[in-house]
């Protein structure tokens, strides 16, 4: 099984969890729990949504997979829990976050700070083998998070979509620009950083769109200790 969806997601993502894909989606993560090591744990699948709640959701941040390598994943997409060396995009995040706003970098991966002030931190795929990038995409996890992208969109309540990469820039169909704010660039992955995430200045402008809503800007800078 997957782990419950906190009480308010549950109520927005009612009609989705009833359908087929779902429970077909459901029995597939099982099986997988059965025979793989899958990441992240069962009770951190929806960490995401835990942290930063339907009506408290101003930006959301959309990454693709969960990271695939041991101990990295735990439900909050570029985060990892600390302990655990950050990995390359997330290095490249602080860069750019540093160069944007002059935040110092912090000594640790753990990006909850973010989750709990509204930043929705999403992986379009929710799950995945140990080991095996991929190996849980076209199951059904994108139709559902395709459905919380669009949740957000009907939402009278605006909000930053900060979308990285051609995969996240895709789910821009999905969004009214007219009432959000789009805010899209290379992926910091050190595959492309340098072609276009270096110097996109994701975090003012984020901030900027917020105070333009008349919402509370995000303070970025990652507490040593939070």
């Amino acid at each position: 099984m997957i782990a419950p969806i906190s009480p308010g997601w549950r109520n927005i993502l009612s009609g989705e969890i009833k359908k087929s894909y779902y429970h077909k989606l459901q029995k597939f993560v099982e099986k997988e729990r059965q025979k793989y090591n899958i990441f992240p744990a069962e009770q951190d699948v929806f960490a995401a949504l835990k942290f930063t709640p339907f009506n408290k959701a101003k930006v959301l941040l959309l990454g693709q997979d969960p990271y695939h390598d041991d101990g990295q994943a735990h439900g909050l997409c570029f985060s990892v829990r600390r302990g655990v060396p950050p990995p390359p995009s997330l290095v490249n995040i602080y860069k750019e976050l540093q160069s944007d706003i002059g935040c110092r970098i912090p000594p640790h991966g753990h990006l909850i700070h973010w989750a709990k002030q509204g930043v929705l931190m999403l992986n379009a795929v929710l799950t995945v083998r140990a080991h095996q990038p991929g190996s849980h995409r076209q199951q059904g996890w994108e139709i559902f998070t395709d459905a919380i992208i669009q949740a957000l969109n009907a939402r009278r309540q605006p909000v930053v979509f900060l979308l990285w990469g051609n995969y996240a820039r895709e789910k821009g169909k999905l969004i009214d620009y007219k009432r959000h704010v789009i805010i899209q660039s290379a992926h910091p992955s050190p595959l492309s950083a340098h072609n276009g995430f270096f110097g996109s200045r994701p975090f003012s402008k984020t901030n900027a769109a917020l105070r333009k809503f008349g919402a509370p800007e995000i303070g970025w800078e990652i507490p040593e200790k939070g």
